[in-house]
């Protein structure tokens, strides 16, 4: 017949057609974790160091949108909140979504230590509650 069987050619390019198939999936990888990775892990290591400097007289807004002063730290976990004046809460430590204001750390006086955050004794108060009428 005039017909030829047609054989299989040998695979032409060196050992690195592995590599060069591997190479965007690699590029694809290193894309995500500079954009998305990294600065989600970033995130959340400061909204856990937040967390964790929560300090009386700070003001808070919780998950749910509740705007309050911490009057207490009740444990690891747990907030004592004033919502309103004589309007207490206690809030979860973990469901505090931002602090609007810090407190500076009392400091001890040789006749004891004082409660009143460092702002208010001074008559200061920060910026945020002087442009919105704040205490």
């Amino acid at each position: 017949m005039f017909v030829s069987p047609a054989w299989a050619q040998a695979a032409g390019g060196g050992g690195d057609g592995g590599f060069m198939t591997l190479l965007p999936l690699i590029l694809i990888f290193v894309v995500f974790y500079f954009l998305l990775i990294r600065p989600q892990q970033k995130k959340a290591k400061q909204h856990r160091d937040m967390l964790l400097n929560i300090r009386r007289g700070d003001k808070i807004v919780t998950g749910g949108g509740i705007i309050g002063t911490v009057t207490r730290v009740v444990s690891d976990d747990e907030l004592a909140v004033e919502i309103a004046e004589g309007i207490k809460i206690r809030v979860q430590r973990g469901l505090v979504s931002g602090v609007l204001s810090r407190t500076e750390p009392v400091a001890n006086t040789p006749g004891g230590t004082t409660d009143a955050p460092a702002g208010e004794k001074q008559g200061g108060g920060s910026l945020m509650s002087k442009l919105f009428g704040g205490k």
